[in-house]
């Protein structure tokens, strides 16, 4: 077979492969970088670079990868929109931009990449935000709620979140008046999101106890119910800190401080809950455990508990919590080694499989 033969095979393969592919693969990228940053805040060596220089070779990997999907297969990105169960995944790239663009300034110490991913990521998140929306509320013909609805709509509080932390972080090395207007964008973007996630764990909780529950329906992201917690307590306690150079802040100090509790221990409840599910799914129903790229969307929330119950603590000296940060993040960093290794272990089968005759 000639070389030309063999790169139009393997792009046809890519074609191919790319059909399926799922908007929310950017959640790979969410974990690498919560994962990183929850090491550098802990202060192991290495590590925290590493996962930065990775990270961004996955964001520029999968973002061609999704171009590529968009300009060959439109409507099929067109029919995920328009999907009950597929739209909210979209809000995973937002979510990326946010944590990628944390990590190049706490990191790499780069406040110009920061803002230029927080402004690519701000400006897909009112573009995703009203046409999901949108499309969800218009469309003719709807699914019912059992069918409908799960864990991956809080995706858009995570991503809303994400903004807000970006936006507070980002604000710490801006002048003033810059510094307190980021601070009330970041105020109204996580009490939004803290809206936000109680109208759909409203909806989610319901379908959860009133609907028939099979192990099928425990899809991948379902740790994102409190993986969106995890997130609101860190915007909030960055909130906190930010709170001396913002005067409406420290008016309402208390008010954030409770909210910041409220849900770190809203996040806190689901984890005994989600493992006993986990349990239920695989232990007791003998559902196969098999390795889906949308798993990253479980590894995700575990680093994000970790980093968000650090900053809680610096934010409000609640050094008595200073053992969960270390128990979550080994726990996010094993399943990352894992999922990691499922990765390069499903690429290898797929390249095995497209280089056959």
């Amino acid at each position: 077979m000639t070389d030309a033969a063999v790169t139009h095979r393997l792009t046809e393969q890519l074609r191919h492969s790319l059909e399926a592919m799922s908007p929310g693969y950017f959640s790979m990228v969410m974990a690498t970088g919560i994962m990183s940053l929850a090491a550098h805040l802990l202060g192991v060596p290495v590590l925290p670079v590493a996962l930065f220089a990775l990270n961004w070779a996955l964001f520029a990997i999968i973002g061609l990868l999704a171009l590529a999907r968009l300009l060959w297969h439109p409507r099929k990105v067109l029919d995920d929109l328009f999907d009950h169960l597929k739209a909210p995944g979209f809000f995973t790239f937002v979510a990326a931009c946010s944590i990628l663009g944390s990590q190049c300034l706490l990191i790499g110490g780069s406040l110009r990449l920061a803002i230029l991913l927080g402004s690519v990521g701000l400006i897909f998140w009112v573009g995703l935000t009203y046409t999901i929306f949108t499309v969800l509320t218009v469309k003719q013909n709807k699914p019912s709620l059992e069918k409908g609805i799960n864990g991956g709509w809080l995706l858009a509080v995570v991503a809303t979140q994400s903004m807000a932390v970006l936006a507070a972080l980002i604000s710490m090395h801006m002048p003033q008046p810059i510094r307190m207007e980021l601070n009330f964008f970041a105020l109204s973007m996580w009490l939004w999101g803290g809206m936000l996630y109680i109208w759909m764990m409203s909806l989610i909780f319901y379908r959860y106890t009133f609907f028939d529950f099979s192990p099928a329906d425990l899809s991948p992201p379902y740790w994102i119910n409190m993986g969106a917690m995890a997130i609101s307590t860190l915007a909030g306690s960055l909130l906190i800190i930010n709170a001396p150079h913002a005067p409406f802040l420290l008016s309402i100090v208390p008010f954030i401080k409770g909210f910041t509790v409220f849900y770190w221990a809203t996040g806190t409840w689901w984890i005994p809950m989600l493992v006993v599910l986990a349990i239920w799914r695989h232990g007791v129903r003998r559902f196969p455990f098999v390795y889906d790229p949308m798993y990253w969307g479980s590894v995700f929330p575990v680093g994000m508990y970790a980093a968000s119950t650090l900053r809680m603590m610096e934010a409000m000296g609640l050094s008595f919590l200073g053992f969960l940060p270390h128990v979550m993040f080994g726990a996010g960093l094993t399943a990352w080694l894992a999922l990691f290794v499922g990765q390069l272990r499903s690429l290898r089968r797929q390249w095995a499989a497209s280089a056959s005759p």
